[in-house]
Formats: C-alpha cells, sequence, structure tokens
C-alpha cells in the first residue's frame, strides 16, 4: 500500500492488447489472467501495486516487475492485494520487495466504499481506532466492510493493516538501530509475540536476520537524523514541476525549500496522531536518481508510531500513488492537449500532507496573488501555530489546528472582515465535524457541506476537493489560469469533460502553459 524502494530497473515492454485508458480497465480485476502473465514476462512495471504475482513451488510472491526469471504459467497464482498473498500464506519476495511498490492509482479515483476504506487503512486509522472505527467512519457495519474489501482485494480490513505494519516494521528494522521491542509497538502491533509471528509469516525470517540482511556483518547503527526512507512511484516523475508548485507557496515556519533547482530539499512540519514531525523530500538531482522510480526521504517524528502516517501524508502530498500511463493515454488523445503531455512526462497533481491545513490556506489564498497567501499563512502560523519542542532550520511550528483558529480573532491578518468570518467559519466546521477532509471523506458530500458554508464559493471547494482530498478528476471552469490555458489551446470550456477520470492533471497542463497557477 506504500512506499519506499524499487527493483533495480529492468525495461519494460508495453501490453499491446491491454487497453489502461481508464483506471477501471487496468484493474486486476478486469484483466484476464494471460494479461496478468504477459506482464510479469515483459516485466511491466507499469502493473506494480496493480496486482502481485506468486509462484506455487517456491512460496514467494512478487510485483511484476520482479527481475527474476519468469516462472512457469501452470505455477503463477495472481492477487489483488499484498495482503491476500500473505493470506494465501505465501512470503515477500526478497529481490523485488512487492511489499514496496506504490499503492495503486485506483483506490485515489474511487469514491466509493472500498477506496475510501483503502485510504483510511493507509492513513493508519485500524491501528489507531481499530475496525470498528474504520466502519464508523465510512457510515457502514464492520461486516460490510470486510465484506467489500475481501471482495475486491482479497483480504479484509485487519490482514491489510496487518500487512502494513510488517513493512514498516521491516523498514524500521533496516534504517535504524532501535531495540526490537520498540520497533514492535512503533509499527503498530499489539504485543511483541505478534510482531515477531507476523514478521516470520511475511518474509520467513526472524525480526534481527531481517535487521542483519540490511547490514550484513556490521551491527545497525542508530540513524541520528530520522528515518531515510525512498518513496516508490511508478513510471515517469516530474519533479522539477512539483517542486516548483511547492517552493511557490511555502509558508515561512512550516516549510523551507533548500538548495538550487534540480537538486533541491523540501522541508515541513507534519501534526500527526501521536505527536509531530519533520518531512524531507529531495529532488532527483542526476539522471539516474530520475530513474530510480523514488523520491529519496526522511522523517523526523517525535512518536514513531506515526511513521506509516507520515509516509502516507507525504506520499499524498507529492502523488506518489499515480498512473501517468492512465493518465498521459488519456489525456494524450486529445490534439489540443497532446503537445503539453509530452511536453512534461510523468506531470503530478500535488495533493495536501495535511487536508484541514490545505483548507484553511485555500481560504487565504482567495483573490490574492500566491506571495500574498504565503504571507497571510505565515502570519497565522506565527500568531496560532504550536510551535515544534525545537526550531528545526527555518521550521519553528506545525500549522494551527481548526479548533484555534474556530476562536480566534484573526485581527493580525489584516483582511477584509467577510473573508475573516469566512476563514472562522471554515475552522469551526472542521473541528466540529461538519466538514470531513480525511482520506476516507466522502468527496461529493464534502463538496456539498463545504458549498453551504459562508465565503466558501465553488472555486475554493473544488480546489480543496481536488488537493485536500486527493480527487483525480477536478476541473475549475472559473479559475483565471484553466481559462487562459483553454483559449492558449483553443479549446472550449466544454473540453475538459473528454479528460475524464484525469481533469486535475489536465488543470495543472494548463497551469503549467500559461505560468497562471493558483
Amino acid at each position: 500500500m506504500s512506499d519506499f524502494r524499487q527493483c533495480p530497473g529492468v525495461p519494460c515492454r508495453r501490453l499491446e492488447r491491454v487497453d489502461i485508458t481508464t483506471p477501471r480497465e487496468k484493474t486486476p480485476g478486469n484483466l484476464g489472467e494471460d494479461s496478468r502473465y504477459e506482464a510479469v514476462s515483459s516485466r511491466d512495471a507499469r502493473f506494480d501495486g496493480e496486482f502481485f504475482f506468486a509462484v506455487a513451488t517456491t512460496g514467494i510472491y512478487c510485483r511484476p516487475s520482479c527481475p527474476a526469471v519468469t516462472p512457469k504459467r501452470v505455477n503463477v497464482r495472481f492477487f489483488p492485494s499484498a495482503a491476500a498473498a500473505q493470506g494465501a500464506g505465501f512470503r515477500a519476495c526478497r529481490r523485488c520487495r512487492p511489499d514496496a511498490v506504490p499503492g495503486s492509482a485506483e483506490w485515489n479515483v474511487r469514491a466509493d466504499l472500498v477506496g475510501r476504506a483503502v485510504r483510511l487503512i493507509g492513513d493508519g486509522v485500524v491501528d489507531r481506532e481499530g475496525v470498528a472505527g474504520l466502519a464508523a467512519r465510512l457510515g457502514y457495519s464492520s461486516r460490510q466492510v470486510h465484506r467489500q474489501l475481501t471482495e475486491e482485494l482479497g483480504a479484509g480490513p485487519v490482514a491489510l493493516a496487518r500487512a502494513q505494519r510488517a513493512h514498516t516494521a521491516r523498514v524500521l528494522l533496516q534504517t535504524t538501530a532501535l531495540p526490537v521491542t520498540e520497533i514492535a509497538f512503533a509499527a503498530g502491533f499489539a504485543s511483541v509475540r505478534q510482531f515477531n509471528e507476523t514478521v516470520r509469516d511475511v518474509y520467513a525470517c526472524t525480526p534481527s536476520t531481517l535487521r542483519e540482511r540490511a547490514r550484513p556483518g556490521r551491527p545497525g547503527r542508530p540513524a541520528p537524523t530520522g528515518v531515510p526512507l525512498r518513496l516508490a512511484h511508478r513510471g515517469p516523475y516530474a519533479a522539477r514541476v512539483i517542486f516548483d508548485f511547492l517552493q511557490r507557496r511555502a509558508i515561512t515556519g512550516i516549510e523551507e525549500m533548500r538548495g538550487t533547482p534540480g537538486a533541491r530539499l523540501y522541508r515541513r512540519t507534519l501534526r500527526l496522531p501521536f505527536g509531530t514531525g519533520v518531512a524531507e523530500v529531495a529532488e532527483p538531482a542526476s539522471a539516474a536518481a530520475r530513474r530510480g522510480h523514488w523520491l529519496d526521504c526522511r522523517l523526523h517524528l517525535t512518536d514513531l508510531r506515526d511513521l506509516s502516517t507520515a509516509v502516507q501524508r507525504v506520499r499524498r502530498l507529492f502523488d506518489l500513488d499515480a498512473d501517468p500511463y492512465a493518465v498521459a493515454e488519456r489525456l494524450g488523445a486529445d490534439p489540443r492537449l497532446k503537445p503539453l503531455v509530452d511536453a512534461r512526462p510523468g506531470l503530478r497533481a500535488p495533493g495536501a500532507a495535511d487536508g484541514e491545513e490545505l483548507a484553511v490556506r485555500a481560504v487565504l489564498g482567495q483573490q490574492v496573488t500566491l506571495a500574498s497567501a504565503a504571507r497571510l499563512a505565515a502570519t497565522l502560523v506565527t500568531a496560532y501555530g504550536k510551535p515544534l519542542p525545537a526550531p528545526d532550520g527555518a521550521l519553528t511550528h506545525v500549522f494551527p489546528d481548526p479548533a484555534t483558529l474556530a476562536d480566534a480573532g484573526l485581527e493580525e491578518l489584516g483582511m477584509p472582515g467577510a473573508r475573516r468570518r469566512a476563514l472562522r467559519v471554515i475552522s469551526t466546521a472542521l473541528a466540529d465535524g461538519a466538514v470531513r477532509l480525511d482520506p476516507g471523506a466522502d468527496r461529493d458530500a464534502t463538496e456539498r457541506a463545504l458549498l453551504a458554508l459562508p465565503g466558501i464559493g465553488p472555486w475554493t471547494a473544488g480546489y480543496i476537493r481536488m488537493r485536500a482530498l486527493g480527487d483525480p478528476d477536478v476541473f475549475l471552469p472559473g479559475d483565471a489560469g484553466a481559462r487562459h490555458g483553454l483559449a492558449a489551446l483553443g479549446a472550449a470550456p466544454d473540453a475538459a469533460d473528454a479528460w475524464r477520470p484525469w481533469r486535475s492533471y489536465a488543470l495543472q497542463h494548463l497551469w503549467n502553459h500559461t505560468a497562471k497557477d493558483v
């Protein structure tokens, strides 16, 4: 369901008879087994995370792009998730690390129960609140949630959360020198015994053996500068564009960008369930790094139980689970948009590390420039943000929580009274739960709730839906940059209808084409 490391690159061959123009067409349930085996035979990395295959004669499961010798078709079984393969008794391949693939882009597209549940499980809800808490957030019974997840993913919420805990444990074992007992609870296990059994089941070895494999012949050493990770993505990644996007919007106190274009380090604070954190993500500086299909990241956490949640939030911010192949095929089919798609392969639609923060920033940015919005947000952070235990470079605070802003006077901002009221209104709605922006929120219901708030119009509600809720199919027809982009292409506003379900990516192309992004 996430992350961190990609196998050594193996050239992939396109599947000529598999139509991948929409995510639903590319899902395991819609691909026949012959097509899936062809993807395995050609080591097609496009399908990493979309399905997994296991080999009956070895008891191992892999990602489709595994560089090992292709097994005979008669010995291969296919699974829709790593958890399903683990539940069938297969262990993770040591060579391709299938537990570390990017998440399926399908779950970001889908707004149904399964898509929302997968996003919430990735955010750690099952570990913190149990299956009952997950079901309550979704508005369904625990039985319904378990049944639908099992039907589509071959595993229920407990098994999916267990697979994620195992992956978190492996990362901590191989990147830190923390005692095994601390790692067990930091990864979300209820007991050391449960931790040991899970690691043996998933990786076919003990935790100490798993750690030794990462540091053969020498003892583990602490990682005093945080937990180093490799956050995997599929296909090309237009890193420079997304780092530019974040740099233009960086808020003093909670974000900073170090270095120069082509070798930048983005740093930001995180407000997490058990504490706070600082995330550092490096822009790939070399051609080799750009071909590696990952972003180097380092997380500094006050409580390691937040590791999985922090990883998922960084992944959403950088849109690392996107499917650039499906996006390019759909958008590139429009001859007016094709030159833009070809010019920026792997363009992403940035999400948000904190949905509530993004909503407040969207209101601050109404009818002002990016620079003005950043200055207002910096003032807000200084006045109402929670200070870090100790400053970390230019990072001094986490963004203020909605409850604090709901009761704030906000006179420091010097904004018109109507916009201050809108800021308090949306903060109150977030604080009391009238508007939810967690990964499992119902997007349609959330947009309706936002539009019902005084001072929140279609542009603000759509922008929040696109970034805070990670909806890949949002278009903002009233946006100035979108209008200029359409005019530059000679396209009418209804042209965006042909770009579904990837209109958020089309909007990014238009903004970059006219340099009039919001």
